[in-house]
């Protein structure tokens, strides 16, 4: 026992010099969270994580959840040393250009990097999705005797994480659901960048962890590990309520000048101080990234019990695969990121002999054709459902009592939501989506920018578009919203035009890799255009399409997005009436349309044709690489007004008269 406590010991401080080893190098970075945290992390990684090196992506690994994403360093320690692909040349680059150890965990840089964190409570809420996922996989394809899908979610979270607003909210919907598989450390350290937290923050979490269902413990000293072993098990054992296991520790343990600090929170400790701290630890002073012989192997030797577990894993479902060959084979499919074939043939077709029909219907109607043959397309709303459309009719809700349910009341909480579905995202086999209205976009900022960083496919669908949505007014009327999120790099924005090209819509977010979809549908109806007389829905894939061609060559180009086109139709009409030549283009996507060949572009943009005007009733921002300097763009410059939809296109200019009037002054 005592030399299993000498290596253990050795371990620990390995990790914590090491640490600040890396970000003394770097001159950058949070070195006090990490030297304080090694021996929670040794724990982890040594004695409960369930995890394989050499395969980063095992389907049933626990997932690891650093929410405190500035002590980043810990995690990249505990990778290199039991045994990821992360050499220490690696931890040496920490924070530098093209470097695998970026300054804040990021999924698919580093491998064992589960989600990417940092903006404090992202992480956090992550976790929740990460469990929802768990849940729902194990209720879909665990069998009697095949407890394929069985594992936790663990994270460590902050005195920051647990200030943020996001965190209330997914920790408020984890214990409504009873997500018994989250294990979170909560690192209560009383430090934060202005200094101690008792000058913002000293309010009673446990009790407000209690209250929202939570399964609380404490543990009074980090460096006891036997009470952090004591803890996680109890943890473990209890599968109805998440878990929070409060930590006290001292940021920058071993630090004789800097401990307890806010000096040692965001900045390296300095030379003279890291040699105390070796001295401290009984490390050589004068030697940097010192990691001795045997606690690599102590690490590597706990890794390597991964290969085994997964091995054994993988025995399991060969044997599933024999006795539930369909099932095995939809989760390897969708595992692969695979849709079944012919899914799409699902999509309805609407003709134009139908009412009018909003796009947000039109999202319904086509969420429902194909939901029977995407089994694993998951979603719901923010409290929103009957006005999203986006309830899957046949199915039910998931619950603490069914796992099974495929439709999610996320609650009035859009950040968790975003961030929750960015969760579902990363766990593979998983489709999801999540609703509000496109005004409450901006409650999602961080998980939408998240996922497009990350470069998974959540959609997320957003209602009531425009100043169309009427009376509500003012406040639920989005005008600076589709510029803002058009911004984001990597995010695909689609507004259709009807029904058809809804459809269309949902076929590209389905098909999407690589980043997240935000589809944006209308409240209002919306005449469905001719497919036997106009352009094909089905080019809503390029971005933008020729709807309407104009008598000959066009003198005028109209271009619109979602309901405006159907505007910008009849104004063609009024415009060929008086012998100007106008082409009509539906601009669903820039994003789409700037992956096209130049070819395209020319032909939809022909540049010899600069007497453009685009309507959109949104900020004019960003329309100008469209139109020209010598076009023009009818949009919205001021916010809303409480009034009825008709009342509103006349006082802010979108009718027919106002769209010719514009278009002639073109010319």
């Amino acid at each position: 026992m005592e030399n299993t406590k000498d290596i253990e010991k050795l371990a620990i401080d390995t990790v914590r010099v090491l640490s600040a080893d890396a970000v003394q190098k770097a001159n950058s970075g949070h070195p006090g969270t990490a030297m304080a945290l090694a021996p929670m992390g040794h724990v982890l990684w040594s004695k409960f994580l369930n995890y394989n090196p050499k395969n980063p992506d095992w389907a049933n690994r626990d997932r690891f959840i650093l929410s405190a994403g500035h002590a980043c360093i810990l995690q990249y320690s505990f990778l290199y040393l039991t045994g990821y692909d992360l050499s220490l040349d690696d931890i040496k680059q920490f924070r530098q250009l093209n470097s695998k150890t970026a300054g804040h965990p990021e999924y698919g840089l580093a491998p064992g990097v589960d989600v990417t964190t940092g903006p404090l409570g992202q992480g956090f809420a992550n976790g929740v999705g990460f469990a929802i996922a768990q849940k729902h996989l194990a209720a879909r394809y665990n069998k009697p005797g095949f407890d394929l899908f069985n594992y936790n979610i663990y994270a460590i979270t902050s005195d920051g994480d647990m200030m943020e607003g996001v965190t209330s909210e997914a920790a408020s919907l984890a214990g409504h659901l009873q997500l018994g598989n989250l294990i979170y450390l909560y690192d209560d350290n009383h430090i934060s960048i202005e200094g101690s937290t008792d000058i913002a923050f000293n309010e009673d979490v446990s009790a407000r962890f209690r209250a929202y269902g939570w399964q609380v413990q404490e543990v009074s000293d980090v460096n006891d590990t036997h009470a952090l072993e004591l803890a996680l098990i109890n943890a473990k054992s209890e599968t109805q309520k998440p878990s929070l296991i409060r930590v006290r520790s001292l940021i920058a343990y071993g630090s004789p000048n800097k401990s307890g600090t806010a000096g040692s929170h965001g900045s390296p400790l300095g030379a003279d101080e890291i040699k105390l701290v070796k001295q401290f630890f009984g490390f050589d002073p004068e030697k940097s990234f010192n990691v001795p012989d045997e606690v690599i192997k102590y690490y590597h030797e706990k890794g390597a019990k991964g290969e085994g577990k997964e091995e054994k894993w993988n025995k399991l479902f060969a044997d599933y695969k024999a006795k539930y060959p369909e099932l095995a084979a939809e989760y390897e499919a969708a595992f692969k990121g695979e849709l079944p074939a012919g899914w799409a043939d699902k999509l309805p077709v609407f003709k134009a002999s139908d009412p009018k029909m909003a796009t947000r219907q039109a999202s319904g109607k086509v969420l429902n054709a194909v939901a029977a043959n995407l089994p694993n397309l998951i979603g719901g709303a923010a409290d929103l459902a009957p006005s999203t459309d986006t309830n899957l009719k046949e199915y039910n809700s998931f619950t603490s009592e069914d796992r099974h349910g495929r439709n999610f009341h996320f609650g009035i909480r859009e950040h968790a939501m975003g961030s929750a579905l960015n969760g579902m995202a990363l766990t593979k086999g998983l489709l999801p989506f999540g609703a509000t209205f496109l005004q409450f976009a901006d409650y999602m900022r961080p998980p939408i920018r998240l996922a497009a960083i990350m470069k998974v496919s959540p959609i997320f669908v957003y209602t009531h578009d425009s100043i169309g949505l009427g009376e509500d007014g003012t406040t639920h009327q989005p005008i600076e919203h589709l510029a803002t999120l058009r911004a984001i790099p990597n995010v695909t924005v689609i507004r259709p035009a009807d029904a058809n090209e809804t459809a269309f819509a949902w076929k590209v977010a389905i098909e999407k890799k690589g980043g997240p979809t935000v589809l944006v549908f209308t409240r209002q109806g919306l005449p469905i255009l001719d497919q036997d007389k106009y352009g094909k829905a089905s080019d809503l894939e390029k971005g933008a399409y020729i709807v309407s061609e104009g008598s000959k060559g066009p003198d005028l180009i109209l271009i619109a997005t979602g309901s405006e086109v159907s505007l910008i139709m009849e104004a063609q009409t009024k415009l060929e009436a008086e012998g100007i030549s106008t082409r009509v283009v539906s601009f669903p996507s820039w994003e789409l349309f700037e992956k096209q060949d130049a070819a395209y572009k020319e032909k939809i943009f022909p540049k010899a044709n600069r007497k453009r005007l685009a309507v959109e009733m949104a900020s004019p921002m960003g329309w100008h690489k469209y139109t020209t300097d010598e076009g023009d763009m009818l949009g919205m410059t001021t916010f809303g007004e409480s009034a009825p939809a008709e009342d509103l296109y006349k006082h802010f200019g979108f009718t027919v008269e106002n769209v010719v009037a514009r278009a002639k002054a073109l010319l």
